[in-house]
């Protein structure tokens, strides 16, 4: 009871830390890539000397072949990112966090391509049910501050950003020997390495203010929310972290209808509701695997 009690209050601080992650990255006013840079430094800073104190960074702990995939889920992780976050201005935090939450789907579809893994009839069903909920997103008329074409374009990028998260999920699953915690700092090592040529270029000045946003998306919403995260997944069955992690959706509703006044429409609520209804059904169905990148943005 003790290992439950600890795993689901790890658990809720984690969620509630991803459910804030949008707002961070919107008020920082910086460009998408240069977020994303520093998440990824600020969050290998914070990981670097955690693997070292667990033992994780001597030679031979893991082979070339998982550092190669690790490293190729880093790559899918940085472009999940990147759309993630570019798709917050654009369709608004709710509804981009709602659509992205359709990433169960595309990694039972990316299972069924290649893992040849059985699309069953209830799969199928919570399919449909979450693309009706898209269905219905997309056709709901977006606020008055936001044009038609970027509201489009926000749900596709966010659509995308879900397709990455599947594709790093699905990398990660050939990964099962291989600590949880250095396929984090892997990922986030590639995603700095990666985005510094980006880095590079901006000449524009930050701001103490965006400096501070930035460091804590990378200690604590990156760093600290995968620690977090992964002590629950030690300590919690299955079944509970699939639910608690339902926490991320919903704190991501709340900050943004308090912090910037954005609140779902009806028909943006149905379909928020039919694509979080059929995850919760799909998780039933199927246990699916906690990844460093299922829950956080």
């Amino acid at each position: 009871m003790k290992n439950t009690t600890r795993g689901t209050l790890e658990m809720t601080a984690a969620m509630i830390i991803s459910g804030t992650i949008g707002w961070l990255v919107t008020l920082s006013g910086r460009p998408v890539t240069e977020v994303v840079f520093w998440r990824c430094l600020f969050g290998a800073l914070t990981l670097l000397p955690v693997c070292a104190a667990m033992g994780l960074l001597r030679y031979g702990q893991v082979s070339r072949r998982q550092l190669l995939l690790a490293a190729l889920g880093g790559v899918a992780i940085v472009v999940n990112w990147l759309l993630l976050f570019a798709a917050y201005s654009r369709a608004s935090i709710s509804i981009a966090t709602a659509v992205y939450n359709t990433q169960p789907f595309m990694l039972v579809g990316l299972g069924a391509l290649f893992l040849h893994e059985r699309l069953t009839r209830a799969k199928l069903g919570w399919l449909l049910l979450s693309f009706a909920g898209l269905l219905l997103i997309v056709q709901a008329r977006p606020d008055a501050a936001v044009s038609g074409s970027d509201y489009l374009m926000g749900i596709l990028l966010a659509l995308g950003a879900a397709f990455f998260y599947a594709l790093a999920a699905l990398i990660t699953k050939k990964l099962s020997g291989m600590p949880p915690h250095l396929i984090a700092l892997v990922q986030v090592l590639v995603g700095a390495v990666l985005l510094l040529p980006f880095a590079l270029q901006s000449h524009d000045a930050i701001a103490p203010a965006s400096w501070s946003l930035l460091m804590t998306l990378g200690v604590v919403h990156t760093g600290l929310m995968y620690i977090l995260l992964y002590g629950a997944i030690q300590r919690l069955p299955t079944h509970l972290t699939g639910a608690l992690s339902f926490i991320y959706p919903v704190v991501a509703f709340i900050v943004d209808a308090v912090a910037f006044g954005h609140r779902l429409h009806p028909l943006q609520m149905a379909g928020t509701a039919a694509i979080l209804l059929a995850a919760a059904g799909m998780m039933r169905v199927k246990r699916l695997p906690a990844q460093p990148s299922a829950v956080n943005d």
